[in-house]
């Protein structure tokens, strides 16, 4: 079994707008938090910010540790099955913007970026961590 470490942001604007990611890879798409996998020997808040610059143009100030969540992943769910299932082991902070502007990503695993009120985030195609990140960060109760 393989295993992926990724850190990712729960990004809140003034008026409780989420930032999000738009996924899109080889078939597979959805809108997911901002935030990635973790390059050998980087600590997982250098990744949040390299991470949400890259797939949204955004400049980020990492706070709080929300908490980890973990999921197995069988090799039919994965964009390439070939390794057999996979665990990921996801990282989740409160981030917020310091600086720069939205840019979704070009040539990238996400192909587009943008800011969601909380009724728009229920209505939108969305991957399973969004809403347990949503509920770390008390967006959401927690069932």
């Amino acid at each position: 079994m393989r295993i992926r470490v990724a850190a990712y942001a729960v990004v809140l604007d003034p008026d409780g707008r989420q930032l999000l990611s738009h996924w899109n890879e080889r078939g597979r798409s959805g809108w997911t938090l901002p935030g990635g996998g973790l390059e050998f020997g980087e600590h997982p808040t250098e990744t949040v910010v390299r991470e949400v610059r890259e797939e949204t143009g955004y400049d980020v100030e990492v706070g709080e540790l929300l908490g980890i969540d973990t999921a197995v992943f069988p090799p039919e769910r994965l964009v390439d099955p070939s390794g057999g299932a996979m665990q990921a082991l996801r990282i989740l902070y409160r981030a917020a913007v310091v600086g720069g502007t939205l840019t979704p990503e070009a040539d990238g695993s996400s192909d587009d970026a943008g800011w969601f009120t909380q009724a728009e985030v229920d209505a939108l195609d969305r991957v399973s961590s969004v809403d347990t990140a949503r509920r770390m960060a008390g967006l959401l109760p927690v069932p």
